[in-house]
């Protein structure tokens, strides 16, 4: 299970994509998420989903890396479509005991699951090709107008880019200390929900003791290189809109113009 969370992987690679500039990335998954949640009908649905299909065949991300992701939100996807089933009001199609399905609750199940799934594969699409340096960047740019009410823009882009930064170190950790406790005799596979849980519980304090370490260690790497906050940071690669930026903007904003049209005229 742990070795299927993917999010803050960066994959190499020199598709167009990989090129573009962070910012018109971030600004592109923001686009399609309000896009995503604006639409409301099959057509508009089908409009977001052909999207972001063509998103992944041209960034050539392998779609087993997505759904692969997609795994450890299980529990969750299960979790809101069933209650969206039961306790969604509606004329009922399938009534027992005290619970009834209704025709609204499946389709508010089934469009809340879609969203959720379209939204964590269009922001793994954007840690996977970008890395946390130009997103860190990206991001702080973007931010930039905060700046003048006092904003430390820098700082918070920092810490976002670290927490992306060390997902994939703790969770390399926490694999390394189960094999530790399994070659030990310890059980994480068998029992029920409450056994399994309560099997985890001993794989937190080594667990927080190596992210407090790695957390000093990240500390004093930064002062003895005397970082002092972002004034006055310079970066070493500029940040620079080309043409490709200016038509991948061009698209994203001709699909949320597209679904906010049809959901006007009720398509």
């Amino acid at each position: 299970m742990l070795k299927d969370i993917t999010l803050g992987q960066y994959f190499p690679g020199d598709i167009v994509v990989h090129h573009l500039d962070p910012r018109t990335k971030v600004l592109m998954v923001m686009i399609y998420l309000v896009a995503l949640f604006t639409a409301n009908s099959v057509i508009t649905l089908g409009l977001v989903a052909l999207f972001l299909a063509m998103v992944i065949t041209v960034s050539q991300v392998k779609l087993r890396l997505l759904v692969r992701g997609l795994r450890p939100l299980v529990i969750i996807l299960v979790f809101t479509g069933v209650l969206n089933i039961f306790l969604t009001p509606g004329e009922p199609i399938l009534s027992f005991w005290r619970l009834s399905i209704s025709a609204e609750g499946v389709y508010r199940a089934v469009l809340l699951v879609f969203r959720i799934v379209m939204m964590v594969m269009s922001t793994c699409i954007l840690t996977y090709t970008t890395t946390p340096i130009a997103l860190t960047d990206g991001l702080e740019s973007l931010m930039g107008p905060l700046k003048r009410i006092r904003v430390p823009v820098h700082e918070l882009t920092l810490i976002m880019s670290m927490a992306l930064r060390f997902i994939p170190t703790l969770i390399e950790e926490t694999d390394k200390i189960m094999s530790a406790q399994k070659a030990r005799g310890a059980d994480f596979e068998t029992g029920n929900i409450f056994k399994r849980a309560k099997a985890f519980i001993p794989l937190l304090v080594p667990l927080f003791m190596s992210a407090f370490r790695r957390a000093d260690e990240l500390a004093i790497a930064m002062e003895s290189r005397c970082y002092h906050g972002g004034e006055g940071r310079t970066r070493m690669r500029a940040l620079r809109y080309e043409r490709r930026d200016a038509l991948a903007g061009f698209v994203g904003a001709a699909l949320l113009a597209a679904v906010i049209s049809l959901v006007v005229i009720g398509i």
